[in-house]
């Protein structure tokens, strides 16, 4: 899986106050290039949380080829399988007891959403300004000017494997998704991102 597209989703809560229900951030990280896209819903119904994944898809600078999530309900049904399945994206989930599946997109919450979002509650009344806030200033910010480590697998003399963060391979998502060598057919022509 050295393409980019195959992106881990996960879901965060903003938390309660005063018996009234905080919004949700969905935040979607690609594995190969770090590539972050943050929208909130606010609800976890099925019907408000789908546009915004739909939102999240069209959003991506590439062709999304996987989709990996939690096993959570709130993308574990008919309506997430159905848009998946018209769009030919692979979907998987999480192994049971295997918390470190989606561990790319849980840093992230707490690197990215939590620093830029803070933890207070964001009322319901509100996701409409924050999805534009994240649309506008925060995904651009992140994905252009955030850089991040990309690991390198080091092998020793007895065959064990580890991972090492050179400084020199740190770059921005946007930096790394233009290092690649991508084919055209996993690209997108209409994408800002594409020049």
């Amino acid at each position: 899986m050295g393409w980019p597209g195959y992106i881990r989703i996960n879901s965060v809560h903003q938390g309660d106050q005063d018996g009234v229900n905080g919004v949700y951030h969905i935040n979607a990280v690609d594995c190969v290039t770090q590539f972050q896209l943050v929208a909130i819903c606010e609800k976890t119904s099925v019907a408000s949380r789908l546009p915004v994944i739909l939102q999240l898809l069209d959003g991506c600078p590439f062709v999304i080829l996987g989709f990996h999530a939690d096993n959570g309900s709130e993308y574990i049904n008919y309506q997430v399988a159905g848009l998946l399945e018209t769009s030919r994206v692979e979907f998987t989930t999480s192994r049971p007891r295997h918390f470190n599946d989606t561990a790319l997109a849980e840093s992230k919450n707490g690197a990215v959403m939590r620093k830029h979002l803070d933890s207070a509650q964001i009322p319901p009344h509100a996701p409409g300004l924050v999805n534009d806030f994240c649309a506008n200033h925060l995904n651009p910010y992140v994905n252009l000017h955030c850089p991040c480590f990309f690991p390198e697998t080091i092998t020793d003399a007895k065959g064990k494997e580890r991972k090492c963060d050179r400084c020199e391979e740190m770059k921005t998502p946007y930096e790394k998704l233009k290092s690649l060598p991508m084919p055209v057919s996993i690209s997108k022509p209409a994408s800002p991102l594409s020049n």
